[in-house]
């Protein structure tokens, strides 16, 4: 009988090990409240080998944020395939996906964490911000913006942001319910900066023109519509 021999990791696997093993537990409990022994146990290592690996918590934890900031950037790709409400509510189920899965990393990697005000955690939520904000444009077919377009894109960003961490504190409101909200919303920061300027009325036009009756911006009219009447 041969006995199975295990493979010792590569310096950057058990990195890499490291990082999933902590962004784990920083997706359950919030990272102040992770200490550098729970993360050895739970990765099956001695206290002393994490710190071969990186120099501190502080390091590992910004290494979480790096792979939890790429995985909440990739939540904006979506191919340009179908009306433009549709593709933002699968964008958004996505994005509170990772919310939902991922609430104490969520809150941390946007309010910064034990790293609050570090240059690299501010760097790595700009990083996600601007993915979006790219993605979005892309989804609009616009490549140089124009000044409202961008308020607009960047308002409704921050909005996501701030509507997924007040949703965290409670989950009072349906997360589908939430979801949808966005979308309308992103139409109506649309509808209202087209009312002052004629090429925002374009970009709208454009984005109503394929939306079919039972879409997320058609939705938005009939609710308005009910309101009014």
């Amino acid at each position: 009988m041969t006995t199975g021999v295990r493979r010792r990791m590569s310096v950057e696997e058990r990195r890499q090990q490291l990082i999933g093993v902590a962004l784990e537990l920083f997706s359950r409990r919030s990272p102040d409240e992770v200490s550098i022994d729970e993360i050895a146990s739970a990765a099956g290592i001695s206290r002393p080998l994490v710190y071969h690996y990186f120099p501190g918590k502080l390091s590992l934890y910004e290494a979480a944020l790096q792979r939890a900031s790429e995985d909440l950037a990739g939540r904006f790709a979506e191919p340009r395939v179908g009306p433009l409400g549709t593709r933002l509510l699968r964008v958004m189920r996505r994005y509170f996906d990772f919310v939902d899965e991922h609430g104490p990393g969520f809150a941390a990697l946007m309010r910064g964490g034990p790293a609050v005000g570090s240059s690299t955690t501010n760097a790595l939520v700009d990083s996600v911000r601007q993915a979006a904000y790219d993605q979005i444009l892309s989804h609009l077919d616009v490549t140089e913006p124009p000044a409202r377009l961008e308020l607009v894109v960047r308002s409704w960003i921050s909005l996501a942001e701030s509507t997924a961490l007040i949703w965290l504190d409670g989950r009072r409101i349906p997360r589908a319910e939430l979801e949808a909200q966005l979308v309308h919303d992103f139409a109506a920061l649309t509808a209202i900066s087209a009312a002052y300027d004629e090429e925002m009325s374009a970009i709208l036009r454009g984005m109503l023109k394929d939306e079919p009756a039972d879409g997320p911006f058609s939705e938005l009219v009939g609710r308005l519509i009910t309101l009014a009447s």
